[in-house]
């Protein structure tokens, strides 16, 4: 045997030798020497064995620990925050949000949130890819009840606000623009305060070119840091925020503005006053209490080697301690280091000198800080700084860069190591024996965990107590996010494809007690009690329980050699002696995975595995011949044959020749004939036509009377009830009963109802008695038939059934209405001398009707539909409109309930000003006694614009016109007759003054509305509308390229201002030329209304 390359020939000698002398077999295994591989091991001739290393937990052993969760087609799982409350972890991956359980992240919700189409397709349209245009979730902030979900949905921004417990309940939508990056490359970050207050800080526009700490939301207004001003941020990575007491510290790392040699990056930290209410003039919207100052995390030496860039950050609010991932540049040499500050060190830079310039030529200086210890304080003074932090403007206009650089706890790093780049951090507080330990996680750039102490023992610096991988050999991936759970010690990791839960202790893993010691775990100790590694708190007694943290932990070098996976198959010849060469598959693997090292094992199995190899195939003797298909008459019989002496193989040639053959068989043997049932007739008609009858069918036997079974077959039919037909008997004659002394009486008559079914009609049943009532009195009111018979019961004496005799009457019963006149009843009986019931023994009625409530029901009013809308009182300067409506339908009647609601309805109209500015004529007053009528107007003219003409008007009574009847006009007056010339010379009158009068409009409108230069300031592309609520985005933002916005001094997002000042300010006026209609007012609705007929630009100031 032997594997050679498709293009290899048999004829190659050696490859004949070859063949011949291998034995026809399909595994080769590796030459493994008989004596043992650690008995030929020198320490000496491998210097590597003698290295020293930290342990590894591959992740085949992790594999047990491990819970995982995963969604088909889903990426980017970097969002990762705890919902204590619920115990759920909340995951933001791309396109989607989730609600997992944190015991096992079991899924609770998933929500889908990806861009819709028409976003996706603009984006694309910009010159972005596919992958760039979905929605990267990049804010998820609990708050209580709520959660705030920011994504950057494909390059627009947006922001939710959702229900925690219910992800897919959106409470409200908010334009995303510096609250999340358009880009899901940038760094970014935000923090939601307690009073609810989002800072955010991200790049505000597409570029990325205008970077920003914003604050929005809460109660506060919205404040930013100074645009496009490198000075204060210069091309920053903004890596974490937290809301720590009467600040918010913002960590980043940014071009360095004060370094005068070439471009280099400073790790920095900033913090804001949360009270900061933003400055005047220049500073307005602008912090005013923005700060930042260096961090330094260096090697110490006599030139100290600096990690400048700023990686991750996490904060232990137990100790004021924020610990930090620095690394080196990224196009320098990779290295790593770790350094903790604390909260103290940060105060005393920020107490300290500040650095500034005093232009962009001269050098940066020291400058004392003007204010000591300061704590975010206001001025109390009365005055136009009222409210403002007591950091003077001027102060918060050039002093923001602290002098002093914030030292680490420690000189030296608390871990690093070179040719590597950490990425994220997590830190975990542990009691041991005697201390309590801060043990590290840190993700490192290939898909590895290194687990660390920060701890002042030297022995112990700059080790690792583990490093866990998290991928097979060979795959590295990096770590998007780490989150730690302290109460469950565990490690929640976020991948590109899924999100694992790792437990921080796993001391049942270490078996011995020299296991479990040599592991320098911070969580494990040995139990001498319960002879098992335990932690402190299921150790069974404090002092029977050990732990040795007292050097690094060491990696045990010996390996065994492993094989690593099959190469692909590859065409090769195969000679086994019998059928000559085959032409067959091999594959071979190496053990090379790991390789055996220091002493080591070497691997154990086949290197070589052969399939697939050729044969021809050939035919197994014929078999006997099998039974005759049939016992009478002509049949079949067959014998067959097969192709596997041998069997052909992988592409080896097929027998040739049919593997059946068929013969006939019992040719002269004739079968008798059969016996059999004939095919049942058809059924009978049925017995009955309904209440169920039977019907048979019939069969015979064919060639004799011995087939099995019934000739005759039975079934029922017509199961159906037969109709019921009724019929009563005619009544019987009126007959008196009850007759009075008086001869009132009451007269009644019977009639009797049958019943038959049609299938018996001769089976009668009697049914219930009916019985009639009616009264007769005496008064010859009613006239009954039966007065002569009455007359004659009269005159007999009343004979009763001795004993008998009427029970008490029953109360009455309720009234079968409540109003509209209904009836009650109530009912005796009456009982023989044996207490039995005897209906007929008593003289009189069982029952007695009475009516009820006779009064006529309520009636509850309803409103009428609105009558339209009356015409404007005033055709300009402010009037009103009306509407009403009557409570008739129906009107309220019998003590029902009246209509509740106002019947009249009343809105403001017409509410512009008149021309020239004047408001509408009031009406004219009464005649004085100097004859004279007046009437006024006022001026609605805004800012200090006088109105033209007199505010009052007076007229003589006697020049009020009136129109006299027809019938006392006197012809033979002609004062002042009304001619063809009169009529000419006003209608040229008329044309004349409304030509004039629009011409002064149209000059009015030029003066007065004229938008100023400064208004019409073009801005680059920066959203104008932050809040918007809806699920559409406003028609401007997603088609205008250029957009006109509001124009103040620091490019503060206009929709974010808000009144925020008790007392009116100074300030400078601010010009709007966003070109959207007026939003009409709740009383602005104008019916008749009709455009305007020259466009009007609001020229307003900003309070």
């Amino acid at each position: 045997m032997t594997a050679s390359s498709q293009d290899s020939t048999p004829s190659s000698v050696a490859g004949l030798l070859l063949l011949l002398l291998l034995p026809t077999v399909f595994t080769q295994y590796s030459p493994t020497p008989t004596t043992s591989t650690q008995a030929l091991f020198d320490p000496l001739t491998h210097p590597e064995c003698t290295k020293k290393e930290h342990p590894k937990v591959s992740i085949q052993e992790l594999s047990p620990w491990i819970s995982a969760f995963s969604h088909p087609g889903v990426r980017d799982y970097s969002q990762l925050t705890l919902d204590l409350t619920r115990n759920e972890l909340i995951v933001g991956a791309r396109n989607h949000l989730f609600r997992l359980d944190l015991s096992n992240l079991s899924l609770i919700q998933a929500t889908e949130w990806a861009p819709d189409e028409e976003t996706r397709k603009s984006c694309q349209s910009k010159g972005k890819t596919e992958i760039e245009c979905q929605n990267y979730i990049r804010v998820l902030l609990v708050n209580k009840t709520e959660v705030m979900t920011c994504g950057t949905n494909a390059f627009q921004p947006l922001c939710i606000t959702r229900e925690v417990g219910n992800m897919s309940s959106m409470l409200e939508r908010v334009n995303g623009v510096a609250r999340c990056p358009y880009d899901p490359r940038h760094n970014s970050t935000a923090v939601v305060t307690e009073s609810g207050e989002l800072y955010a800080a991200t790049v505000i526009d597409f570029s990325g070119r205008d970077p920003v700490i914003y604050r929005s939301m809460g109660g506060m207004p919205p404040l930013r840091t100074a645009q496009y001003n490198s000075k204060w941020l210069n091309e920053p990575h903004f890596i974490s925020a937290y809301d720590i007491g009467l600040f918010t510290i913002f960590f980043l790392r940014e071009n360095a503005v004060e370094h005068d040699c070439g471009k280099t990056v400073y790790s920095r930290v900033a913090r804001v006053c949360k009270n900061d209410i933003g400055g005047r003039f220049l500073l307005e919207d602008t912090w005013t209490t923005f700060m930042k100052a260096r961090l330094n995390c260096s090697r110490s030496g006599e030139i100290p080697f600096y990690y400048n860039e700023l990686q991750s950050t996490f904060y232990l609010p137990e100790q004021d301690l924020i610990y930090g991932i620095f690394t080196t540049n990224v196009n320098s040499i990779a290295a790593s280091a770790v350094c903790a500050f604390n909260l103290s060190a940060i105060t005393q830079a920020f107490n300290g000198p500040f650095r500034s310039q005093e232009n962009p030529r001269s050098t940066w200086l020291p400058t004392p800080n003007p204010i000591h210890n300061f704590q975010c304080g206001t001025i109390e003074d009365e005055g136009p700084n009222e409210g403002l932090t007591e950091r003077s403007l001027q102060d918060a206009q050039r002093l923001y860069l602290m002098n002093d650089v914030v030292q680490p706890e420690s000189v030296d790093p608390l871990v690093m190591q070179d040719d590597v780049r950490f990425s994220n951090l997590v830190v975990d507080i542990v009691q041991g024996m005697d201390t309590l330990y801060h043990v590290m996680y840190i993700s490192t750039e290939y898909g590895t965990i290194l687990k660390a102490l920060a701890t002042p023992n030297k022995n112990l610096q700059g080790c690792y107590l583990e490093e866990m991988e998290l991928f097979p050999l060979g795959v590295r991936e990096p770590i998007l996010s780490l989150q730690i759970l302290h109460s469950d010690r565990s490690l929640f990791v976020g991948l590109n494809d899924r999100v694992l839960k790792i437990p921080l202790e796993r001391c049942s893993t270490y078996k011995t007690e020299t296991l479990c010691l040599e592991a320098r775990d911070p969580y494990c100790g040995w139990d001498f009690r319960q002879r098992r590694c335990t932690t402190l708190e299921d150790s069974s007694n404090m002092s029977q329980w050990k732990q040795n943290i007292s050097v690094c932990p060491l990696r045990n070098q010996t390996t065994d050699g492993g094989f690593g996976p099959w190469a692909p198959w590859q065409p090769c010849n195969n000679d086994d002696g019998v059928d000559g060469v085959s032409s067959c598959l091999c594959r071979s693997r190496s053990c090379d995975s790991p390789v055996p090292r220091c002493g080591g094992k070497n691997c154990k199995g086949p290197t070589i595995e052969v399939a697939n190899c050729s044969r021809n195939g050939g035919w197994t003797p014929w078999s006997s011949w099998g039974q005759c298909s049939t016992t009478c008459g002509t049949g079949f019989e067959l014998r067959q044959r097969s192709c596997n002496n041998p069997s052909p193989r992988h592409g080896g040639r097929v027998c040739v020749g049919p593997s059946r053959d068929e013969r006939f068989c019992n040719e002269g043997v004739s079968c008798p004939q059969p016996i059999f049932w004939s095919p049942w007739g058809s059924w009978t008609k049925c017995s009955t036509e309904c209440g169920g009858g039977v019907h048979s069918r019939v069969r015979t036997c064919e060639n004799g009377n011995s087939c099995p079974g019934c000739a005759l077959e039975y079934k029922a039919c017509n199961l159906e009830a037969c109709p019921e037909v009724k019929r009563n008997t005619p009544w019987t004659p009126w007959m008196p009963v009850n007759v009075t002394q008086g001869g009132a009486r009451q007269e009644q008559r019977v009639r009797y109802m049958c019943r038959a079914h049609l299938s018996d009609p001769h089976e009668l049943q009697i049914g219930r008695k009916k019985v009639e009532t009616r009264f007769c009195p005496n008064d010859g009111t009613a006239v009954c038939e039966t007065d002569t018979l009455v007359e004659e019961l009269l005159k007999m004496p009343v004979v009763r059934a001795t004993g008998a005799g009427w029970s008490s009457w029953e109360t009455w019963s309720s009234c079968s209405q409540s109003c509209a006149k209904g009836y009650r009843t109530r009912r005796r009986t009456c009982a023989g001398p044996e207490g039995k019931s005897a209906p007929v023994a008593c003289r009189g009625s069982p029952v007695e009707y009475q009516d009820c409530n006779v009064q006529p029901c309520p009636v509850k009013g309803a409103w009428s539909c609105w009558s339209s809308w009356s015409q404007c009182s005033v055709g300009c300067g402010g009037g009103h409109y009306q509407r009403t409506r009557s409570c008739n339908s129906p009107a309220p009647a019998n003590g029902g309930d009246i209509c509740i609601g106002l019947h009249t309805e009343e809105a403001l109209c017409n509410t512009h000003t008149c021309d020239g500015g004047w408001m509408a004529w009031s009406l004219w007053s009464a005649c004085d006694d100097s004859g004279l009528q007046m009437r006024s107007r006022v001026c609605g003219a805004q800012g200090n614009i006088p109105c033209v003409g007199n505010s009052t008007q007076r007229r003589d009574c006697n020049e009020i016109p009136v129109i006299l009847p027809a019938s006392g006009f006197d012809k033979d007056q002609h004062c002042g007759a009304f001619t063809s010339i009169h009529l000419i010379a006003t209608g040229v009158s008329c044309f004349l003054g409304a030509g004039l009068l629009s011409f002064l409009i149209y000059v009015y409108c030029q003066r007065f509305h004229k938008p100023s230069q400064e208004s019409a300031v073009i801005h680059p592309t920066t959203p104008n509308h932050l809040n918007y609520k809806g699920n559409t985005t406003p028609k401007n933002e997603k088609y205008t390229p250029m957009e006109f916005k509001t124009l103040n001094k620091n490019n503060l997002l206009p929709d974010e201002r808000s009144n925020f000042y008790p007392t009116p300010l100074q300030q400078t006026n601010v010009y709007t030329t966003t070109y959207y209609p007026t939003t009409l007012g709740k009383y602005d609705y104008q019916p008749n209304s009709s455009p305007s007929p020259c466009r009007t630009y609001n020229h307003s100031n900003n309070s």
